[in-house]
Formats: C-alpha cells, structure tokens, sequence
C-alpha cells in the first residue's frame, strides 16, 4: 500500500494472524462465552488496536494514528447496529449460544477479505476520479447519515425472518441442505444409498451465509465513511480490520448493554454528518479540519451519546427505543 513499507503491511499481517489463531484456540470448545471472558478479549482487542496507533504514531507521525483512531472508532460505533442484526439472524435460524462464536469467527475472516477487496475498489475509485470521487463519497456520507436518522427508533430487524433471506433460498439452488443443526458442523454426510446421500449443508452453513451478505451490505455504508475520514487504503483498512476483529467480543456483551446504548445512535448519526460535510469542504478547498480536530469530534460525539445513554439508564424504567 502506497505511502507504508513492506515491513509494516507484514507486521500487521502476521500480527492479526496470530491473534486469530490465539481466538480460534482460545474458543475452541463449544460453550458460550461468559460476560467475564467477552469483556477481557474485548479490552485485548482494543488495547491492541491502540498499540498498533501508537506503532503508527512512531512510524509514520502523529497525524496518521490520529486518523487511525478515528477511522477505528468510527467503525467500531457503526459495526453496534450491524451486531443487532446479528442477534436477529441467530434468533431467526435458531442458533444456540455456544455455536454462535464458531459463526461469527468464520464470518470475520469472510470480512477481512471483503473489507480488502472494499477498500481496494474505494482507493481505485479516487485514484480514477479525483476529488469528484471524494465529493460522490461525501454525498453518500451524508446520505448514509439521514438514512440512520430516519429510521432511529425502529427496530425492523426484529420482524425479519432470516431464515427466508434470498441468500437462504439462493444457497439452496446449489447446495443440499440438511433441516437440522448437527452439533457445530457447517456440514452434514447423510447415509444410506440413492439420491438423499452425501455431504450436506447445515442451518449453521445458512447462518453463516446470511450474516457474510449482511456484512457486505454494511460495509457499503461503512468504508465510504472511514475513505471519508483518510484516503489512506493502509489506514482504512488497518482501522476497518482492528475494529472487526473485536466483534465477537463485542457482540455476547451488546445482549447485556444494549438498554444502555440509547443515544449512541444519534451520536453516530452526528458523526457521520460531521465526516460527509467535513469531506466535501476539504474538496472545495474552502476549510481544511486536521486529524487532530477531526479526532477530537469524533471521539467527543461518541463519547457524549454514551454518556448520555449512561445516565439515561440510571434515571430507571424502560429503555428501549
């Protein structure tokens, strides 16, 4: 990637490597994750996301690990929503407690991929287009943002059965599929002899496909903003990869919290009008916002709607939106 040395790229590499080695290790025995150890590899991730920033900071300068925290923690509050309709996929196929991290390890590797492949097309896109590149993404930014704020408060995904998503009956055309789980298997061998024998997909297998779409479909919103916050492809996808690589974690602690992040959607939403109009400025070279400033307002938004969810769910009764 232009601007970052081969030893750099190698170093991230192996170092995401070997924490996902460490995870698939450490999970490797199908019960489900208590609060206790999602709460320890969550604060792994996250510190590990910061000494990478900090790697950047003392490599490249202070001015790329400040848009690298930013662009982490921008991914990181959009990726809340995308865990929703996680929960809602798992409900919908069934899928019990201590298969769930088995999912959703094979589903990030899917991501890690995708985003790769996200960020190449972006970076493509303004290398071919210029700053009219950077203005179509700062439009989308925006859009993106209007697009949460009118559907704040609904929680459509609840009403979804997932179980009937086109990707289901798409899979379906081409792959056998056995009607039951069978234990934490992707997929079956059916005995006996005839047309009815043979390996077989699970309602797993089906699962895992429908949250790898719905990822992809949240990365259209998601690498836009992060593009928009640095055209940097090593940054974006470096803040796109520590931020999803912390999911899992983040994903059997949401269930618990999820009353307490009231507010953290508005937060994202003024985000993310900050990141489109921020984008659009810089490309009419009317007011440039450095990555100090443009971390502070993302951190200070976040920051603030949680707070605000925080003592919202101290005040009692009912929080749900």
């Amino acid at each position: 990637m232009a601007g970052h040395s081969l030893l750099e790229v190698f170093l991230f590499a192996v170092l995401v490597a070997a924490c996902m080695w460490l995870d698939l290790h450490a999970h490797s025995k199908d019960k489900p994750v208590s609060a206790r150890d999602a709460s320890l590899w969550t604060a792994a991730w996250v510190a590990l996301a910061f000494a990478f920033a900090a790697y950047i900071g003392w490599n490249d300068g202070a001015d790329k690990a400040q848009l690298f925290i930013a662009g982490y923690l921008l991914e990181e509050s959009l990726s809340v929503d995308n865990l929703f309709v996680m929960m809602a996929i798992f409900s919908s196929f069934a899928i019990r407690d201590q298969y769930q991290h088995r999912v959703l390890y094979y589903g990030i590797l899917g991501a890690v991929v995708m985003r790769l492949l996200f960020v190449a097309a972006g970076s493509s896109i303004i290398a071919l287009f210029g700053p009219y590149a950077l203005a179509g993404f700062g439009v989308f930014v925006l859009w993106t943002a209007w697009k949460m704020f009118r559907s704040m408060g609904k929680q459509l995904e609840e009403d979804i059965d997932y179980a009937k998503h086109w990707a289901v009956r798409w899979t379906q055309r081409f792959i056998p599929v056995h009607p039951q789980l069978h234990g934490h298997d992707f997929f079956v061998r059916t005995g006996g002899e005839g047309k009815g024998a043979g390996w077989k997909a699970t309602p797993l297998f089906l699962c895992l496909v429908v949250i790898e779409i719905s990822d992809i479909m949240f990365a259209f919103d998601s690498v836009p903003a992060v593009i928009a916050i640095t055209s940097d492809p090593f940054l974006v996808y470096t803040s796109n990869i520590f931020a999803i690589m912390g999911l899992r974690s983040m994903f059997f602690l949401l269930a618990a919290a999820k009353r307490y992040l009231k507010h953290l959607e508005k937060s994202v939403v003024a985000v993310l009008a900050f990141i489109g109009i921020k984008m659009l400025l810089d490309v009419a070279g009317a007011f440039h916002i450095s990555a100090m400033a443009s971390l502070s307002v993302v951190a200070g938004l976040l920051a603030a709607g949680i707070l605000a969810s925080v003592f919202a769910g101290r005040g009692g009764g009912d929080m749900r939106s």
